[in-house]
């Protein structure tokens, strides 16, 4: 039963993006089937090759020494409060941990480490044979090749600065390709903020691996939802195999690298701050609607649940179960990937399986929400501003195409846990 689940849930992921293309007749269903076969092939590779899984361990290792690094200079800045020795007894483990000085820190001290890691070419090099393998695959020129895959390793809005001399010649496909992977995607400084925020509700897995995993198996996804959504055989390609350069010095990446993963945690605060407040207005409102929903009431977690339910279900989760998930998925996409892992870390003892809790952790793995809509069209088109009108134009379908690549990589997962 559950492999005719997954089988209908390919089936299923890939239907939902077909009502979103412009042109049916020009979709190339043999990329299609050859992107969801490379990724099948890709996480048997990354999930049990025991080469890959013990550089997992290795990376993880580093993880936790970066933790540490960072709880030095936040303890340093902020006291006890930001990790240092305290002066109460913590009645419960993990209550200390402040959201604000514990978390947002990481996102600064890693995107300092991911610049100097761009400088000194140990970046490039790994972004560059991802990219080798997606151009071959999917028929995309080297530009868009390398923007998307280092949307594995820096922001949504960074990978596109890596391009930006050939952002103004992108066809509309190559645009949505560029966003897509970018909402499909979660930054590297990011990734470590949430796995400090999980650490303690996953400590039986490999955290960092499970977050690299789901973001490298999306890229691909994102391409092939994109080319479904807005097929063409348009191909943007490098007038030369250089690597764009993006700082001078090492100096200038610590500086720079620092002073952008500042103005992100700054984002990432103020925005979940704003969307919290607005959430709880809006079930306040809600709430007053004398109407109940499977003996509950109404709420917006509540109603998003029962939209999503379905999704989480051709993700891979059982129907006893894909409410839960379905909630977790819709809080993402209304709000953002903060407050979804928020909700799943906080989740009650039980209410999802190890094995649906792992999908729904895969699933969420994107910054596929109407925040990052705006954040991407006004950084984008900052670099070139006469595509403006074509960033909106694809926006909402990088949007549903990047939701549901997170949601396969999920099902991908399915298959082997």
């Amino acid at each position: 039963m559950q492999y005719i689940q997954i089988l209908i849930g390919f089936i299923g992921l890939i239907a939902l993006a077909i009502p979103f293309s412009n042109n049916l007749k020009l979709i190339n269903y043999k990329h299609v089937a050859g992107g969801i076969l490379f990724q099948v092939v890709l996480a048997a590779l990354l999930l049990k090759a025991p080469l890959i899984t013990s550089f997992f361990e290795y990376l993880s290792n580093g993880v936790e020494v970066l933790k540490v690094a960072t709880a030095e200079g936040t303890s340093f800045i902020f006291g006890y409060l930001g990790g240092g020795e305290s002066p109460y007894v913590e009645s419960q483990k993990g209550s200390a941990i402040i959201f604000a000085f514990n978390i947002l820190p990481f996102i600064i001290v890693m995107s300092c480490f991911t610049a100097v890691l761009w400088y000194w070419r140990v970046l490039p090099t790994l972004v560059k044979g991802f990219s080798a393998v997606c151009q071959k695959l999917f028929n995309i020129g080297g530009p868009i090749g390398l923007g998307s895959a280092a949307n594995v390793f820096v922001g949504q809005v960074e990978a596109p600065l890596l391009i930006r001399p050939y952002l103004k010649d992108l066809s509309k496909k190559e645009l949505l390709i560029l966003m897509t992977t970018g909402m499909a995607t979660v930054a590297g400084s990011v990734m470590i903020a949430l796995v400090s925020m999980l650490d303690m509700k996953f400590d039986d897995i490999n955290l960092i691996q499970h977050f690299l995993i789901a973001s490298i198996l999306s890229v691909p996804a994102a391409i092939v939802y994109a080319n479904i959504m807005i097929p063409s055989n348009h191909v943007t390609d490098f007038e030369s195999s250089n690597t764009p350069r993006v700082y001078e010095s090492t100096m200038d990446a610590i500086t720079r690298g620092t002073s952008d993963g500042l103005n992100i945690a700054l984002g990432v605060g103020s925005i979940v701050l704003a969307f919290i407040a607005l959430v709880y207005v809006a079930d306040s409102i809600i709430g007053l609607i004398p109407l109940t929903l499977g003996g509950e009431s109404l709420s917006i977690q509540l109603i998003l649940g029962y939209m999503f339910a379905p999704i989480a279900w051709l993700m891979g989760v059982p129907w006893d179960e894909a409410l839960v998930s379905g909630k977790l998925l819709g809080i993402k996409t209304a709000l953002n990937e903060f407050v979804a892992y928020g909700e799943l870390a906080s989740l009650s003892e039980g209410a999802l399986s190890d094995r649906s809790r792992l999908i729904t952790l895969y699933g969420l793995c994107g910054f596929a929400n109407f925040s990052s809509i705006g954040i991407l069209v006004s950084g984008i088109s900052a670099m070139a501003p006469e595509k403006k009108p074509e960033l909106i134009e694809v926006s909402f379908k990088a949007l549903i195409g990047a939701t549901l690549a997170s949601c396969m990589t999920g099902l991908v997962l399915s298959l082997y846990i």
